[in-house]
């Protein structure tokens, strides 16, 4: 059995911004980790047909979990689906992230769905860690600062 997990939101930023945020490897590891947690991008190529491979490290024990995936639908500023799959065999199975990003009046409306989350994962704890990095995203994305 599996869980799956959707998210909502609206950023104060430009689609070709929140886009860049999911696809520049320095940008992703800013973000991407809940609180508490620390993220090394050890490879990424985002586009269709490409990988990644990265781990989040829970800053206050040192442990570590990898995982990686593949693009499967790449359309910058617009659409990003990917899989994604845990090195630790206790977290069996491959999830399947797709990411919708719409331009608004008021920025960008963002849309994720992720399915096939491993069944020892309570959808909650999913759930509540997304919400925190879409929090960091926010705060990334967001503020417009002007080259000096």
């Amino acid at each position: 059995m599996s869980n799956s997990v959707s998210l909502h939101r609206i950023l104060k930023a430009e689609p070709e911004k929140v886009f860049r945020a999911f696809t520049q490897a320095s940008a992703i590891a800013s973000w991407l980790p809940p609180y508490g947690f620390l993220c090394t991008v050890h490879q990424m190529s985002a586009e269709k047909g490409g990988s990644f491979r990265m781990s989040f490290e829970n800053f206050s024990t040192g442990h570590s979990h990898s995982f990686g995936g593949t693009y499967l639908e790449v359309k910058p500023g617009e659409f990003l689906k990917y899989t994604d799959k845990f090195d630790d065999p206790n977290l069996p199975g491959e999830m399947i992230t797709s990411v919708s990003l719409r331009k608004t009046i008021a920025g960008t409306e963002i849309k994720i769905v992720q399915e096939g989350i491993p069944a020892v994962i309570p959808a909650e704890m999913c759930y509540l860690g997304w919400q925190e990095s879409l929090e960091k995203l926010a705060k990334l994305v967001e503020p417009v600062i002007p080259d000096a």
